[in-house]
This record gives C-alpha cells, structure tokens and sequence, in this order.
C-alpha cells in the first residue's frame, strides 16, 4: 500500500486527556497497534463497535471507531480520518448463517456486538430476497450454532472461526453488498463527539494506519499465534479482505448505504457523508 507522507504529530498536550475507544477484534489492529506511541498522553480503551457508539453518545468518549450506521444518528458527529475499516468484496468477518433457504426466513438472529452489519443485513435481505423477518439477538459469546433463529447474524472474530459448516447457507456479506452494488462497503469510521479538537490526533490516526498497512504480515504472524488461526488465513485477511483508507469510492459506497436504509425505514434519513477534509477529489483513492 503506498503510504502518504504525514506532518509531525503535535505535543502531547494537544490531545492530552482525551479518551480514545477502538474496537477490539483483529480487523483493527492495523489502525490501533502504534496508537499508544504515538498518542501516549491520551485513554485509549477497547470493546465491542456497539459499545462504543453508545459510550461516545454519552460523552463517556471523545473519539471512537464506531459503526459507521451511528453517523445517521448523529449529525454533530464529526469523521476525523480517512482511515476506517471497510471492503471492497468479500470481508469474511461479517456473515449471515441460514438454517432455511434465504426466502423462507421468519426470524433473525442479530450479533449484539453489531449495528452497522445488522441494518446491511436487513437490506440485502429484502432487497434480494425479498423477506422482512422478525428481529432476536445473539448476545455476546452465544455460539450461533446454539440459536434457532432462521438466520443467524455473526461479525468479528468469532466469524472468522465460524465457517457455518452447521448451516445450509453462508453469505459473506462484503461480497453480497459488492455483487449487488458495485460499490466498496465501510463498516467502522473514526468519529468525534461535537466540539472535540481531532486536528493533532486525525494525524495521529492516519500515521497509525499508514504504520499498520505496512506491518500486515508481521501483525498477522503475530495474531494467528494469539488467536490460534492458521497464519495464511490471518494474512488473507488483513491484506485482501480489508480496506482501510476512506476514499471516493468508499464515500460513494457509504452514502449508498445509507439511501438504501433510510429506503427501508431503517435509519430516519439518509445523512451527508464527506471525508474528514471535505469531499475528496474523484481518481485520488489509494491502493491497499
């Protein structure tokens, strides 16, 4: 991936205090790994995307990589770097698990962890299969294999070990929204509550990405031991299932995603997307 070259990061004092939430599962360690060095001043803590979009609305954070639904909810939201996790195809830690044939399901199971991942699946639903089943949840460290829901929804780690060997049918649904849209899909943004100063640590962000892109292979070795994965899976995935630069084509991809929400009645109205400097020029997306 070529990397941009960065201003300096400011003093510490500039982003001392703030608290910092990341997400904990493997698909952020690109993003969050130099994070401690390179903002040593501030509270960085981790937990599940949906926890840390209610922790950010109630001000218990500053800045978050939370779901990338919560900007429909929240227009004083700022987006403060164009790095982000998202996927141009298949993304392998976001799948919908059918015990039926995908037109015959009634109730789905939806990962509590999820909230951006939960609404995609509902319009890809509906829009493919033309089905609007009722809602149920699969609370945190529920194996899927144990609901009984007509479909089960899983993201994150425990989607990358699960294949779905116990299900009639397995929809990776980065590959289903690429097939269906042609558009790239963004899962997580880093965003600030109002009035936040984000100037010091948007380069911070961006410099953390840019480090991560060009560590994949060794963070993979690492991690694949620690989760006990086998290394080229891990590898596949940091380096080609997973896109971390919020460009055009992910702002396009986005802002697409939200009309076809707010279409469903699934958000209440599609919101603006811009990057963190405004619309981007069209032809400027990096390569990962």
């Amino acid at each position: 991936m070529n990397q941009p070259d960065h201003p300096a990061v400011a003093s510490p004092a500039a982003y001392n205090k703030l608290r910092i939430g990341a997400v904990s599962y493997l698909n952020t360690k690109p993003l969050v790994a130099g994070l401690p060095a390179l903002l040593p001043e501030a509270d960085l803590v981790f937990d599940y995307p949906s926890r840390l979009a209610d922790a950010l609305a109630t001000a218990a954070l500053d800045i978050a990589l939370v779901p990338s639904i919560a900007r429909a909810y929240h227009a004083d939201w700022q987006i403060v770097s164009d790095a982000c996790i998202g996927c141009r195809g298949p993304v392998l830690s976001v799948k919908l698990m059918f015990r039926v044939p995908p037109d015959r399901v009634r109730r789905l199971a939806l990962d509590e962890a999820s909230q951006t991942s939960a609404v995609l699946a509902r319009i890809l639903l509906a829009e493919l299969v033309g089905v609007r089943p009722r809602l149920e949840t699969l609370a945190w460290g529920s194996p899927p294999e144990e609901n009984r829901a007509d479909a089960v929804l899983v993201i994150g780690d425990r989607a990358i070990r699960d294949g779905g060997s116990e299900f009639v049918e397995v929809w990776d649904l980065g590959e289903r929204w690429y097939r269906w849209t042609g558009r790239p899909f963004v899962f997580a943004l880093w965003m600030a509550r109002a009035g936040v100063a984000t100037e010091a640590v948007a380069v911070a962000l961006a410099q953390a990405r840019d480090q991560g892109c060009r560590r994949l292979v060794q963070i993979a070795q690492e991690e694949a031991v620690g989760m006990q994965l086998p290394q080229p899976l891990v590898e596949k995935y940091l380096c080609h299932n997973l896109y971390y630069r919020l460009g055009p084509d992910q702002i396009e991809g986005l802002q697409l995603y939200y009309q076809q929400a707010a279409r469903h009645g699934l958000i209440p109205q599609p919101p603006l997307v811009t990057g963190p400097d405004g619309p981007p020029p069209r032809g400027t997306a990096a390569t990962h």
